[in-house]
């Protein structure tokens, strides 16, 4: 069927993906076997293989109920099954946020999250740690019917009071919509699970794709995992509307809170306009139908602000129709195609972008700083060969004199290296500084101390005073950390040049790292929070303390998130900048203590020259080997960096 060219394309993702890994473990095998590499290179070779193992490219469904996501998902990935498998009926089906992948450690099922947990302060990706917390039921993955049934327990519901609803943050007795939501019992509705987790199977979920079903806009803005996590991270968005609404408020104010305010050029977005069977009328022409669809497009494009031709109008209950009963007329009339032809040619080939420029940055790194070694034994010899081959038919006092001036030059570096080992105190020093500024420890006091401040004031000034000075502190705290890998990274430039002039070492330019995105998110974080806590400044005090710390925690498990990344990428780092000073430190005495044995042996007995000459020549000859092996490897990395692997060219 149609959705064809979208599995092909992830799967030729996916293979680019183990091409890749498979030349990166050859090159990470070779530097081991030819005991080139050093440990921390095999651990960035291994962290980077392990990256590319778990690469996962997110796709969020977003959209006020009612408007066909579910629906949509259905016919894109789950047609096969020839029947709905996610529930999907008029009016509210996904009551909470649902997470769709697979993780081949875990056996098919649905795991749920009690809406219960909603009381508390802790967010989803803390209760992620604990399966206890959540509850299971197995997915039978070969009966369509059983799948149904389990699934279907998504959206189920409960009831409670109003005032259990409020401390969920699920009932606003003061919204005058309010007494909407209530039955005639007095009880409200809410859903029975916070957030579910539909571990499948699935071909594209297998190689990677995570998909992620949102509830409606008034579940978006309580759940602050969404707000925080979820949507910010998602590598893109489809924004679904509806032919027979068109763009209402809640579309709006989704559409500018969610999706357009997403930071980050590389994560697009898709819109849809569903239902357009609602408009197919067998009293009009073809031609009256399409300028219908389209005088709809046009109106939902200016409300949105986007050119018409972003708009993808289909109907997914028709297009699942069509898959299940195989008509390919249907099929194309529901327009469907079009927008997995958008899915395969825009989504996967940027997500591939975003890997190639990353796991390319970080192997021209190890390569360089391998070749640097490699370059530097050859110097080595080709000085000692030089040497040797100057003391052909000279007398023992020639060879006295050589073997004095090597001893000079060995004791001039040996001085050198009191400056290095200074060097690395400071350096330890300023690491140390670092890491006190994006310490866990400290980034913990600091949350410690915001809710703390929150707690003992519930008044909206207090609490957006108390979250003001964290934003501060931890903006402060990134500045710093800035600075000091500035500093760090000037006085190893400073060192390299110094040891490039006195000994003739290599001068290798640090790499570069800076803080910019870790502030950046931070401002969004910030501006996502000053949103909704102004969203919340109308709500009744004690609601909006609890909505106000529940936000606050998942912002804090974020920022925990962000420090753990920072605290791996400083360290990551250090150990990079440091790495190749420390091999051609190691490397520079070893050659000039290979130097001085040879010199001395030869001062001994002069028959060992030539000896000596023949063995420095036949390795000069196997580091010129592993040159050129090295050069192969890195064109093999680079070709599996490169190649597209696009339909095209598979065809």
């Amino acid at each position: 069927m149609s959705d064809q060219q979208l599995r092909e394309q992830f799967a030729l993702y996916s293979q680019w993906r183990s091409n890749l890994t498979e030349q990166i473990n050859r090159y990470r095998n070779w530097l081991n076997t030819e005991e080139i590499g050093d440990r921390q290179t095999d651990l960035r070779l291994e962290l980077l293989a392990d990256r590319l193992a778990d690469d996962k490219l997110t796709v969020a469904f977003v959209a006020e109920f009612s408007r066909g996501k579910s629906e949509l998902i259905n016919a894109i990935f789950f047609a096969d099954y020839k029947s709905r498998l996610l529930p999907s009926t008029s009016g509210r089906t996904t009551m909470c946020p649902t997470e769709l992948l697979y993780d081949p450690a875990m056996p098919p099922s649905v795991r749920l999250l009690p809406i219960t947990t909603r009381s508390t302060s802790v967010s989803i990706s803390e209760y992620k740690r604990y399966p206890d917390q959540w509850t299971t039921f197995p997915l039978d993955i070969h009966s369509a019917e059983a799948m149904q049934q389990v699934l279907a327990r998504v959206s189920e519901t409960e009831r409670v009071s109003g005032q259990q609803a409020e401390v969920y943050g699920l009932f606003n007795p003061e919204d005058p919509d309010a007494s909407l939501n209530l039955k005639p019992d007095g009880l409200v509705e809410i859903p029975r699970w916070r957030h579910a987790i539909i571990n499948f199977p699935h071909p594209l979920l297998q190689q990677g794709l995570v998909i992620l079903d949102t509830p409606g806009l008034n579940a978006i803005g309580t759940e602050p995992e969404l707000t925080f996590n979820l949507l910010p991270n998602a590598h893109a968005v489809i924004f679904l509307l509806a032919a027979d609404t068109g763009v209402t408020r809640s579309d709006l104010d989704i559409w500018r809170s969610y999706v357009i305010n997403r930071q980050g050029n590389h994560r697009g977005h898709l819109i849809v306009l569903n239902k357009i069977d609602g408009l197919w009328d067998d009293l009009k022409s073809d031609s009256e139908i399409n300028a219908e669809i389209n005088r709809q497009i046009g109106s939902c494009a200016d409300m949105l602000g986007v050119p018409p031709d972003r708009i993808y109008p289909l109907s997914a209950q028709k297009a699942l129709l069509a898959k299940i009963s195989e008509d390919e007329a249907l099929l194309a009339r529901s327009g469907l195609p079009r927008l997995e032809v958008a899915l395969s040619e825009q989504l996967i080939p940027a997500k591939q972008d975003i890997v190639r420029d990353n796991t390319g940055n970080e192997i021209e790194d190890l390569v360089t700083h391998s070749h640097q070694l490699l370059q530097g034994r050859m110097r080595g010899i080709d000085e000692q060969l030089e040497e040797l081959v100057s003391l052909r038919g000279k007398n023992e006092e020639v060879v006295h004199h050589m073997m004095l001036k090597v001893e000079e030059e060995k004791a001039s570096f040996e001085r050198g290296l009191i400056q290095f080992h200074a060097l690395r105190r400071v350096f330890s020093q300023h690491s140390n500084q670092l890491f006190s500024h994006l310490g866990m420890e400290k980034l913990r006091n600091e949350v410690k101390n915001t809710r703390l401040a929150m707690e003992q004031s519930h008044f909206t000034s207090g609490m957006q005073s108390a979250m003001n000075d964290f934003f501060q502190r931890v903006r402060q705290n990134i500045t710093q950390s800035s600075e000091t890998i500035d500093e760090i990274r000037e006085m190893m430039s400073a060192m390299y040049r110094k040891f490039r002039l006195e000994h003739g070492l290599t001068e290798i330019t640090p790499p570069s790292y800076s803080t910019l995105k870790y502030q950046k998110e931070m401002e969004r974080l910030e501006d996502s929070y000053n949103t909704h806590f102004n969203t919340l400044y109308n709500l009744l005090t004690n609601e909006q303390y609890t909505l106000t710390a529940k936000f606050f925690e998942t912002l804090a498990s974020r920022v925990v998130d962000l420090y753990e990344t920072a605290n791996r990428e400083a360290e990551g780092w250090l150990k990079a900048v440091m790495s190749p000073m420390e091999s051609q430190v190691r490397e520079h005495q070893m050659q000039l203590r290979r130097r001085l044995e040879s010199i001395k042996r030869i001062h001994r007995a002069s028959e060992t020259l030539e000896e000596r000459i023949t063995e420095l020549e036949d390795m000069k000859a196997a580091i010129a080997k592993q040159i050129a092996e090295l050069q192969r490897l890195h064109a093999r990395i680079s070709e599996a960096l490169q190649s597209p692997h696009t339909l095209d060219q598979a065809a």
